[in-house]
């Protein structure tokens, strides 16, 4: 195997990202939404090529025997190319980050100081399975003036290959420079080792996907990395929930699309109403197809369930498997929550007002919910059109990653002849 060729190929595209880079850091806003509306236009124009090359995808996924939740995420229909059109128009009619002054003061010696925000750069974006993050990444990128080389997985190259086509050609159309938008196309795993060294085109790298990856790139990159999050979510339902709402919150979390980061992969419930709450929810949830596993309360609750493991409160599923425990009170589910929890999203089922505060205060995690499904984790739900990914680390960025996470900021500093003495 001969890495060197990915290497040529790897820094080609990358000094190329730097040149359009520095053109779309002082590309008008205008500009850039013309563009942005004119990918959303083209991708909703050759959705029927977009949907052609993801059977491609989809029926090799089947043959090498991924999993049904892993051929969810990967799959593309009409629903799902309008909400990436959707996403995209969005981003045109948000407010452009570029150049926002954030702060600006004056120092005694008459020196006027001031914050802006700037892009990142060259941003490198390495992900798994959803083809539609080809799409959120790019807008994200260039609404905020960022290049960006993308390194989508080998599950869903057909449909990143084509979109990855019909946006970069609607872009440079429309004014954005050359070059804005590239794609790694070879599917070997030798070239994202290549990629991790770029240090002198890459300004960060943000890994999209399950643990391993996420891991491997953390451990071995050299270039910076923002962190997006392994999602272990937690609904905790407290003994003043209302039960009904419970119900449908925790359905929710789980199934509506249980191969995402953000579904639900542990339900807590208190003792105080887990023999009225987990016979019922548990009929809910065996209806969906979910395969539950549980502590011994719960396996006496619910009769004919599995035994949850520690290994089990430890796991991201990312399908239709949840752990259950029975806790004793609020403490111990925060507990719980800290020693498993991924720091991704957490939510408290409760009617007590008091109790909902305390859980908001004392849960660390990007996201915190009171009364509300984990599945709203998420740019779009957020208002933010897209995201490039949920972050769980602390530093520059936390949650989902929208326009001002992609950008950095410098300072700008206005004088009249001043000189330090």
């Amino acid at each position: 195997m001969d890495e060197n060729k990915y290497t040529e190929e790897l820094y080609r595209k990358g000094a190329l990202a730097k040149i359009a880079a520095r053109k779309l850091g002082n590309l008008s806003s205008q500009v850039k939404d013309s563009a942005l509306l004119a990918m959303a236009e083209q991708l909703e124009s050759q959705a029927e090529k977009i949907i052609a090359a993801n059977q491609l995808d989809l029926a090799s996924g089947q043959q090498k025997g991924l999993s049904k939740t892993l051929l969810d995420r990967l799959m593309l229909n009409e629903n799902r190319i309008v909400e990436m059109v959707s996403g995209l128009r969005t981003l045109a009619s948000l407010t452009d980050p570029v150049g926002e002054v954030i702060s600006m003061w004056t120092r005694p010696n008459g020196l006027q100081v001031g914050k802006v925000r700037v892009p990142l750069g060259v941003v490198g974006m390495i992900y798994e399975a959803r083809p539609n993050v080809t799409v959120d990444a790019a807008g994200l990128c260039l609404k905020t003036g960022n290049a960006i080389i993308l390194r989508g997985g080998s599950e869903a190259i057909n449909s990143n290959k084509i979109i990855t086509d019909i946006i970069s050609s609607a872009a440079v159309e429309a004014g954005a420079p050359e070059n804005s938008i590239q794609l790694i196309e070879t599917t070997d795993r030798e070239a994202v080792n290549v990629m991790l060294k770029m240090n002198k085109y890459l300004d960060v790298l943000i890994p999209r996907g399950g643990a391993g990856l996420i891991q491997t790139v953390v451990e071995n990159a050299t270039v910076p990395v923002i962190e997006t999050g392994v999602g272990n979510c937690h609904v905790y339902v407290d003994e003043s929930a209302n039960l009904e709402m419970a119900k449908k919150i925790v359905v929710n979390a789980k199934c509506q699309r249980p191969g995402v980061c953000n579904a639900a992969e542990t339900l807590l419930v208190h003792r105080a109403i887990a023999e009225d709450f987990l016979p019922a929810v548990g009929e809910l949830l065996v209806k969906e197809e979910v395969e539950l596993r549980g502590c011994q309360e719960t396996m006496a609750l619910i009769p004919g369930i599995k035994s949850a493991s520690v290994e089990d409160y430890a796991t991201e599923f990312l399908d239709l498997i949840f752990a259950i425990k029975i806790v004793s009170d609020m403490e111990e589910a925060i507990d719980h929550i800290h020693y498993y929890g991924t720091g991704h999203s957490e939510a408290i089922v409760t009617e007590n007002y008091t109790r909902a505060q305390e859980f908001l205060r004392l849960v660390d995690a990007a996201a915190v919910y009171v009364n509300a499904s984990t599945r709203f984790t998420d740019g779009f739900q957020f208002g933010f059109g897209a995201e490039i990914g949920i972050s769980t680390q602390k530093l520059h960025a936390r949650g989902p990653m929208g326009l001002p996470e992609l950008t950095s900021t410098k300072f700008i500093i206005f004088g009249n002849g001043q000189i330090r003495i």
